[in-house]
C-alpha cells in the first residue's frame, strides 16, 4: 500500500504545482498519457505516484496516473525530487529544453 501524505503536505504541493507550475503539469500529461491535452491540473499524489486531470480541446477530462520514476517514496522532500524527475523526463520525451532547477 502506498504512503499517504498528510493534508498539509497535499495542500502545499498541489497549490504550488497548480499555481506556479501549470505548464509543467501539461508537459507531464502530454509526455506520459495524452499528447493532445490542452490543460492539466495535479489533483492528488501518494507514495506511488501523482494524479493529474487532463483536459482535451473538446472540454472532456480524464484522470492520468503517473508512477514516480525512482520508485515509491514516503518523505515530503522526495515529492519535489520525483516531480522534477517527471518534468525532466517529460521534456526529454517531448523534445523540450528543460529550465534549470533551483
Amino acid at each position: 500500500m502506498p504512503h499517504n501524505f498528510d493534508a498539509a503536505v497535499q495542500t502545499g504541493v498541489l497549490a504550488h504545482m497548480n499555481g506556479d507550475h501549470s505548464d509543467d503539469n501539461l508537459l507531464i500529461v502530454r509526455a506520459f498519457a495524452d499528447s493532445s491535452a490542452v490543460g492539466a491540473t495535479m489533483t492528488d499524489f501518494d507514495g506511488a505516484g501523482g494524479t493529474w486531470t487532463a483536459a482535451d480541446a473538446a472540454g472532456s477530462t480524464s484522470d492520468v496516473r503517473v508512477a514516480w520514476p525512482n520508485g515509491p517514496i514516503s518523505e515530503r522532500r522526495e515529492v519535489r525530487r520525483e516531480i522534477v524527475a517527471l518534468y525532466d523526463e517529460a521534456c526529454a520525451r517531448l523534445g523540450v529544453e528543460p529550465r534549470p532547477h533551483e
